[in-house]
């Protein structure tokens, strides 16, 4: 078992190994010449050979040749036997490429060998040969190798004593320069130099160019060793420096001093001759600008040399100062009045620009006092160049000076005016316009002999005072400036100052824009509450970091759904606009569009319905409905208000005096009663229309008509009765006619109705409370009864005064029927007993008083009475 593993892994190594050493016969192969070097244009030609390790289908033939990725065509292919095989390429322009060299095998191609071919140039002749050298330090020479050959080349440079030819030193480099150094670089006086430029494709040689080396000698640069200002002497400064140690001896140097003045940026020269053996040098640079910055640096050269050496380090240093000479470029913004009268005055001014400058200014010295009191003069030091005062409401005289070490500049004066002084209108127009590269501004004055003004601009939305730029114009009425000083799509406000003295006039300000784009947004409609057949569509403005130009109009663009769209135009200054002949009940979209002179740009679409009714068409509806809601409404509170009096009308409340606590009269005892036994004891059922209930002969109203109108009622009612009873006598009636009108002069007197019906007052309101004797009506007793009564009514009055009823008789409102005291006569046609009954058993119906309320009252109502027949 173990020996049968063995074999097979013996096996298997043996057919590895076979595999490999096939795959190292068929990449066994050499081409040649190997990485050749032509010149460009010319012909290659190149071998490739099979190795000993091929068969016999593979040979010459199966070889295949390619330059870098590109088939070469087979007829360039020569089959020198059955290993060889070459190729030919003619007019090789490549400076670099890779010819492959490839077999086919097994069907596919399978790389051989390769090699990388070169082309160029032999090298031109060298030239331009020239040299300079540092003393004992380095000799260096340069040339020009022609034009560039792309092939290895090995340039020589011999150096040959002239005196001695034999004595040859040489240097090789790749590059266009060679150098001999220490101890190699001694100073000889005359070399002859020689370059030699060599590669596979040939050689060339330069003549030999003789140099001397005092001609091509060169410095290091000198070191400076001070730059000085004398104290008190302006404009000069004293420069000091050392020269370089190795210098060939016995020679007259030159060396220059270059002073360049850092405000001006110009510069200027000194030269300043020494000798070879003089280590240091010095010169005074005079005519120089006061308090001014300068920097300083020198070179050397030898006389007989053609080299300077390099500049040295440079110094800066500043000459004296002098006080500043120019003034100070002032302007002043000044804010409305505080609360406490009190007002900012903001102070700029600008870097002293005197040319030339006066020096390094260390402050700002600011004075004010009140125009009309110099005495209170003020004093402020400022390192800034802005500065804010606090003035009251009077004129003040402002100054400024800019000071240095050596003293002050002149001062500028400025005056503010008072807060209740008015300017007049001296500038009358200002316009701006651009060009291709300025801002222009011009503008006209009323006053043609002022000469100089103030142009002020700043953004629009600038709040800081500070940030204001200004420029004073003398002898002009325009002004130009580059655009560079002014932002696009920004809105400018410019102004225009008028001076005369230290006095500033009332300006004159625009807005403009230097360039314009469309504006950032739109505006947004609101439509509000639309109507019937219109809305009114209102919107604000743009903000002005957005507007991006002046806006000139608002576009309204309004589209009914599934509808065309419509639009309207209004200027810039309307911000409302109605649309009229809508359609009703409509849904319709809005949008609104701001145009520039850039472009326009829209806003966000809104949508809104109309209604389907308008304010009049609801008025028209709900009007009818409120009003006669509203009379319902009133007929019904007047019907709670006055239900009362309705019911007193319509249904008057008749007391029931079976319910009255005045008298107890159950219908029980009512039965009792020998009045009522008699009525209710006969057999036929009582006669309604036998029993009547008479009004008082006084109402509430005016005694005197109503005495009238009673008595005459009276006296009818006693010829009626008269008609009616034919049983009783004329002589019985015509007394009761006297009787009835006499009483109806007498106050609140009750009727007492007899079996035939006729009516008979009785004074018992008046009376006290007495038990009344049950009276017997005789048929021809009846006058004698009424005379009774009116003695009765006499004692009566005589009690009426006592108690001073002033002689008004006052009444229940509640029913006009009521009386005081109510009595019932006995018919004659009743039964006798009835007639009998004692005197204690008579009804007896005392008085109440008048006018309270709930008060109780006696009617016929509850009774039914017989009449006798």
């Amino acid at each position: 078992m173990v020996t049968e593993m063995f074999s097979c892994l013996i096996w298997m190594f043996v057919l590895f190994c076979s595999s490999i050493a096939d795959e190292n016969a068929i990449r066994d192969a050499d081409i040649f010449p190997s990485s050749p070097e032509i010149e460009r244009g010319s012909t290659l030609k190149l071998f490739c050979v099979l190795g000993k390790h091929y068969t016999p289908h593979r040979n010459a033939s199966h070889i295949i040749w390619k330059l870098n990725h590109e088939l070469i065509s087979q007829e360039n292919y020569n089959i020198v036997n059955e290993t060889v095989s070459s190729v030919t390429i003619h007019n090789f322009t490549y400076s670099k490429a890779h010819v492959k060299c490839f077999t086919r095998y097994l069907g596919k191609e399978q790389l051989l060998v390769h090699t990388e071919v070169k082309s160029g140039f032999p090298p031109d002749i060298p030239g331009n040969i020239s040299c300079f050298y540092y003393f004992e330090t380095e000799l260096t020479c340069t040339w020009t190798s022609g034009r560039e050959t792309n092939l290895k080349t090995i340039y020589t440079l011999y150096r040959t004593v002239m005196t001695h030819p034999n004595t040859v030193d040489s240097c090789q480099s790749k590059t266009e320069s060679c150098s001999f150094y220490y101890p190699n670089a001694s100073y000889i006086s005359s070399f002859c130099f020689q370059v030699k430029a060599k590669n596979v494709l040939g050689e060339a040689s330069s003549d030999c160019v003789p140099i001397p080396l005092e001609k091509i000698e060169k410095f290091e640069p000198p070191e400076i060793l001070s730059v000085k200002k004398i104290t008190g002497i302006k404009q000069l400064l004293t420069v000091t420096w050392k020269m370089p140690e190795k210098i060939i001896p016995s020679q007259r140097l030159t060396c220059q001093v270059q002073y360049k003045n850092l405000y001006s940026n110009s510069s200027s020269f000194v030269t300043v001759p020494l000798n070879s053996a003089e280590k240091t040098g010095s010169c005074n640079l005079t005519g120089l600008w006061d308090s001014t910055e300068y920097s300083v640096a020198i070179r050397c050269i030898s006389v007989t040399s053609i080299f300077w050496s390099e500049w040295s380090r440079g110094k800066t240093v500043s000459t004296e100062e002098r006080a500043p000479s120019g003034k100070v470029d002032l302007w002043r913004v000044i804010e409305s009045s505080h609360s406490a009268g009190n007002r900012s005055v903001h102070l700029m001014w600008k870097p002293l620009n005197s040319f030339p400058p006066s020096g390094r200014i260390l402050g700002y010295k600011i004075q004010y006092f009140p125009e009309k009191n110099a005495a209170l003069n003020m004093t402020l030091i400022s390192t800034d160049r802005k500065i804010t005062l606090l003035l009251n409401e009077e004129a003040y005289i402002i100054s400024i000076a800019a000071y240095n070490s050596a003293g002050n500049s002149p001062e500028v004066i400025l005056r503010i005016p008072s807060t209740d002084e008015k300017s007049s209108q001296i500038i009358e127009t200002v316009r701006t316009f651009t060009t291709n590269e300025e801002v222009v501004v011009e503008w006209t004055a009323s006053v043609p002999e002022l000469t100089e003004y103030v142009v002020e601009w700043y953004e629009e939305m600038e709040m800081d005072p500070s940030g204001r730029s200004w420029q004073y114009v003398s002898n002009s009425t325009n002004w130009k400036t580059n655009k560079k000083n002014f932002k696009p799509f920004i809105c400018y406000n410019i102004s225009v100052y008028p001076i005369y003295g230290h006095k500033v006039g009332a300006p004159y300000s625009i807005q403009t824009y230097v360039q314009e784009k469309k504006p950032s947004e739109g505006p947004v409609a609101d439509t509000g509450i639309p109507g019937k057949n219109e809305v009114t569509i209102k919107w604000n403005e743009i903000s002005k970091d957005k507007r991006n130009g002046f806006i000139s109009n608002y576009t309204i663009f309004y589209k009914p759904e599934d509808g065309k769209e419509l639009n309207e135009t209004v200027n810039s200054n309307i911000l409302q606009y109605r649309l009229k002949s809508l359609q009703a009940n409509t849904q319709y979209t809005v949008y609104i569009m701001a145009r520039n002179g850039a472009g326009g740009t829209s806003g966000e679409p809104k949508t809104f319905k109309t209604l389907k009714f308008n304010k009049e068409d609801v008025i028209f509806i709900a009007l009818p409905i409120g009003l006669s809601m509203l009379f319902l409404l009133s007929l019904w509170i007047t019907c709670i208000v006055k239900k009362h009096a309705f019911k007193k009308v319509c249904w008057p409340d008749i007391p029931n005096p079976a319910e009255s606590v005045a008298v107890e009269w159950p219908l029980d005892a009512s039965m009792n009663n020998s009045f009522l036994k008699g009525a209710t004891s006969e057999a036929k059922p009582t006669d309604f229309e036998d029993i009547s209930v008479l009004e008082d002969c006084f109402p509430e109203e005016s005694q005197e008509e109503s005495l009238l109108m009673n008595c005459e009622n009276h006296v009818s009612e006693c010829a009626d009765i008269n008609t009616k009873d034919t049983i009783n006598g004329d002589k019985k009636i015509l007394c009761n006619e006297e009787n009835e009108v006499a009483k109806c002069f007498l106050p609140s007197m009750p009727y007492v109705i007899t079996d035939q019906d006729v009516r008979i007052q009785m004074p018992s309101a008046l009376m006290p409370a007495k038990e009344i004797q049950p009276t017997e009506m005789l048929e021809d007793g009846l006058c004698a009864l009424q005379q009774t009564s009116v003695k009765n009514e006499e004692k009566d009055n005589e009690a009426l005064k006592l108690e001073d009823f002033s002689g008004k008789a006052l009444f229940n409102p509640y029913l006009k029927n009521s009386v005081k005291t109510r009595e019932f006569l006995i018919s004659e046609s009743l039964p006798e007993h009835s007639k009998t009954e004692p005197k204690s058993q008579s009804t007896i119906l005392p008085p109440f008083p008048q006018n309270v309320s709930g008060q109780s009252y006696v009617t016929l109502d509850m009774f039914g009475l017989a009449s006798a027949h």
